[in-house]
């Protein structure tokens, strides 16, 4: 199995936590998820300055497929790198683990968040949620994706998209929003319809 085996390579970068992550493995540093094993595959979640250096060692992008929809994400396969040990390996996974750090801590940095900083968001839906009343990211997050979803309802009328809600739900928990699973989306349909 390539995960045991990379599993006693990571080590070596320091302590990491496992967390099922989209029918995968996802490993954290810090709290900060930078690599995703799945069905004997590995990826390295990429940055702005990994990507190109990643797609020039012909590292495919990791993507996500559910039904009739496929997301890509930016994690990278490494597999082949580290069946090869390829010499670059070593300060790719340095580098992505920093970068994933650091995107961590500028999230949970209270000072630099704006609603559209978050994912999903931009700048019409950070208007749109003003609008209905929410100011901030802290407000947002403490509603929940329901409650503001439903805001927004109250000021623009019933027939909102509800993909508004799945990309709110995504914002809070730091995901694409075609990413969040199926009993998610239930759920989350649920409490709007019953509230």
């Amino acid at each position: 199995m390539i995960e045991h085996t990379f599993f006693d390579y990571v080590i070596k970068f320091g302590a990491y936590q496992k967390r099922s992550m989209f029918g995968g493995i996802g490993l954290f540093q810090e709290d900060a998820m930078y690599v995703l094993l799945t069905e004997d595959t590995i990826f390295i979640r990429g940055s702005e300055e990994l990507d190109q250096q990643l797609m020039d060692l012909g590292c495919e992008k990791f993507r996500h497929v559910k039904k009739q929809t496929t997301a890509t994400v930016n994690y990278y396969d490494i597999t082949e790198l580290f069946d090869k040990r390829h010499p670059d390996l070593e300060s790719i996974i340095r580098r992505s683990i920093q970068y994933s750090i650091e995107q961590r801590n500028f999230q949970k940095s209270q000072a630099s968040r704006r609603l559209r900083d978050l994912p999903n968001m931009q700048l019409t839906l950070e208007r749109m949620v003003k609008k209905a009343g929410v100011d901030d990211v802290d407000t947002f997050i403490q509603l929940g994706a329901p409650e503001v979803f439903s805001k927004v309802r109250q000021v623009y009328g019933s027939d909102v998209d509800v993909k508004l809600l799945w990309k709110f739900a995504g914002a809070i928990e730091g995901v694409h929003w075609k990413l969040l699973q199926e009993p998610k989306k239930r759920q989350l349909l649920e409490y709007c319809q019953h509230h």
